[in-house]
């Protein structure tokens, strides 16, 4: 990326703004090298979390990150992409913070930290349902919503196969994803991270029952 700004150039093709900016306006901020993608991507799913997907443009991201809305254009290209690339950062980021994958096959570790990541970090949880349910009304956002979910169900998954010496098939690992969305969801609009952490523990407590079954 060059370290340079690019001057806005024109309009985008699915896109409703100007490129123009008013005359008078403070100049943007400058992203330093390197770190100018991720700071575009946090910065739609802010939007995003706050107005819905309705509110996502160029410009409004520019805004929220602060830069000019040339930049966004240039890093992303199309409004479809930007949406696609966020969806899958927030994901990055959910899958790195949730401990739902430890990889040490301890029960007592699994999904340890949910709850302080939604405390921490609403706006990516909330993005993802805006997503989900957008997708309702917009069946082309199905196909890469199910790909990107799918990474959570692989992680989900291979851990229950890891604490359960019976393994875990598709259902299983559904129902189990589908606690944890569930938790996720209800601490986001009530908070409550305490009921969170609870709930988490009596699921802990199936899984072991699971185990010694087995």
């Amino acid at each position: 990326m060059p370290k340079g700004l690019l001057s806005d150039t024109g309009r985008v093709t699915g896109m409703t703004e100007s490129a123009d900016a008013p005359k008078g306006r403070q100049p943007r901020k400058r992203l330093q090298y390197g770190e100018g993608r991720e700071a575009l991507l946090n910065a739609a799913v802010r939007v995003v979390a706050r107005g819905g997907l309705r509110k996502l443009t160029y410009r409004a991201v520019a805004e929220e990150a602060g830069v000019t809305h040339g930049l966004v254009v240039h890093h992303f290209g199309s409004r479809d992409t930007l949406i696609e690339e966020a969806l899958a950062h927030t994901i990055r980021t959910s899958l790195s913070t949730s401990a739902l994958e430890p990889g040490t096959g301890k029960v007592a570790d699994f999904s340890t930290g949910l709850s302080d990541m939604v405390t921490a970090d609403p706006g990516t949880q909330a993005f993802q349902y805006e997503l989900l349910l957008e997708a309702r009304r917009r069946p082309e956002l199905l196909p890469q919503l199910r790909a990107l979910y799918d990474e959570y169900f692989d992680a989900t998954r291979r851990e229950l196969n890891r604490m359960l010496p019976a393994g875990a098939d598709q259902a299983m690992t559904r129902l189990v994803f589908a606690a944890l969305d569930g938790l996720v969801l209800h601490q986001l609009v009530f908070g409550e991270p305490e009921v969170t952490d609870a709930a988490l523990e009596q699921l802990r407590a199936l899984l072991r029952l699971l185990d010694a079954d087995s």
